[in-house]
């Protein structure tokens, strides 16, 4: 099999950068809220319950955007839904901006939710679908890095608007990139495993033989995606079936583990958790904040160069071990009274040592292995299903992070945080297969086997 020149892997580059700006939403839309909310207790009287409502309401809307999303994409393809995403970005970052009551803010939250569950479900399947085997670890995880980007970019945001507090600017400010994406994607390929499936064989071949090392190898790849859709129209009720129900439980489970060991708290209350630690100025604890999403950024580089290299499962081990440990210890931290000065340097290294390992395992891979794992014919609904299932715990986990905070205390909310890790570890250990260098078509075959 003849390996991809430098100029198709350049493009493959490019196109995959240009889906994953949907990733940078992703990531900008719901770390953003972690510094506005800091301005917006200025401009409305908030209550908990409120504040909450307002952090997880993107999660909620996600839940539905992913649901929807999977099955859709199915349907229109790829490129169409991802393009309707971006619609959905500019739409709410105006409405955002001009946000009157706490009502519409949580309404425009949600929406724009909406748009990041059916990007987060679409972008990455897109990716995968169009990727070479020997590189769709490191061009999948393209999305991821565009998400830690966004991050990045919402701390980077705050800080910057820290003296003129104007959340609808920073709200206003993630329309750019939506707008960009939909530019540039409308002369981009479809999926050729869509095409394929929907009989477009011709245009198919045609896109595979533009990204291959051969016209040989694009012709094969064919045959076996032709072979592998020859199957029945897929039903909701095939995802528990004796072939797809252990894919389905990977899947699920390593994108609900992502969510439920903590690592939307961190984003959306990482200048909260600093203020807990003794940080006390807002522009303090958003420095600290910062560097968080400097080091996740760092990170995922580090993913995107050992993922076809070392392989999923070895990462996944060490990442899902290094944030047990470190919330474990940041629990230690915030339990111990003997030297309050220590919490804030404690919490600096286990913050950093958190979201280093996240990004080099559980970040990345929670996606990869959801655009990996399922058969053509049902991929986008059993996608669709794993995401629903991540935005799901993400909403429960941050609409109950600070009421746990009340009745758990810092120290215990860590500590459950960390065991449910530890549980995550033995989960990956025995239900999630190792994918790196295999065909969609292959792993497939896995599980039929």
């Amino acid at each position: 099999m003849a390996r991809e020149s430098t100029k198709q892997r350049w493009l493959l580059g490019i196109i995959s950068a240009v889906a994953a700006i949907g990733g940078l939403l992703f990531g900008y839309d719901t770390g953003v809220i972690s510094g506005a909310i800091l301005y917006i207790r200025h401009d409305y009287a908030l209550t908990i319950g409120q504040e909450e409502l307002i952090i997880s309401m993107v999660s909620l809307g996600a839940i539905f955007g992913a649901i929807l999303g999977g099955p859709i994409s199915d349907r229109l393809g790829r490129k169409k839904v991802v393009l309707s995403s971006s619609v959905l970005f500019v739409i709410s970052a105006i409405g955002l901006s001009l946000s009157g009551s706490i009502n519409e803010l949580i309404f425009w939250r949600f929406l724009v939710g909406f748009a990041i569950g059916i990007s987060s479900a679409t972008a990455p399947l897109y990716i995968a679908e169009l990727a070479p085997r020997y590189i769709r670890g490191a061009l999948v995880t393209i999305n991821q890095l565009f998400i830690t980007i966004g991050i990045l970019s919402s701390y980077l945001i705050g800080l910057l608007f820290v003296e003129s507090q104007s959340w609808r600017l920073m709200f206003a400010i993630a329309g750019i990139p939506a707008a960009v994406q939909f530019l540039v994607m409308v002369f981009f390929p479809e999926s050729p495993r869509y095409l394929t499936n929907i009989g477009d064989k011709k245009k198919a071949l045609a896109i595979l033989t533009r990204f291959r090392g051969s016209p040989k190898d694009a012709k094969k790849e064919i045959a076996h995606i032709e072979a592998m859709s020859a199957e029945k129209k897929p039903h909701w009720k095939e995802l528990l079936s004796k072939n797809i129900r252990p894919a389905l439980l990977a899947g699920v489970g390593v994108t609900v583990i992502q969510q439920i060991t903590g690592i939307n708290t961190i984003i959306y209350y990482a200048p909260t958790i600093f203020q807990f630690a003794g940080f006390a100025s807002n522009k303090a604890a958003l420095m600290a904040t910062l560097w968080v999403g400097i080091v996740n950024v760092l990170m995922t580089f580090v993913a995107i160069y050992l993922l076809d290299k070392v392989g999923r499962k070895p990462l996944l081990f060490f990442g899902l071990g290094g944030m047990a440990v470190s919330l474990i210890v940041l629990g230690i931290g915030f339990h111990q009274t003997v030297n309050p000065a220590l919490v804030g340097t404690i919490a600096l290294i286990c913050l950093f040592t958190y979201i280093a390992s996240f990004a080099y395992g559980l970040g990345p891979i929670g996606w990869l292995l959801n655009s990996e794992i399922y058969p053509l014919h049902i991929r986008g609904k059993a996608v669709g299903v794993a995401t629903c299932a991540n935005w799901a715990s993400n909403f429960i986990i941050t609409a109950t992070f600070l009421n746990l905070i009340h009745l758990l205390g810092k120290s215990g909310t860590f500590w459950l945080y960390g065991f449910v890790g530890l549980l995550g570890l033995l989960f990956v250990w025995k239900r999630v297969p190792e994918t790196k260098a295999k065909s969609l078509e292959e792993i497939e075959e896995f599980w039929k086997s």
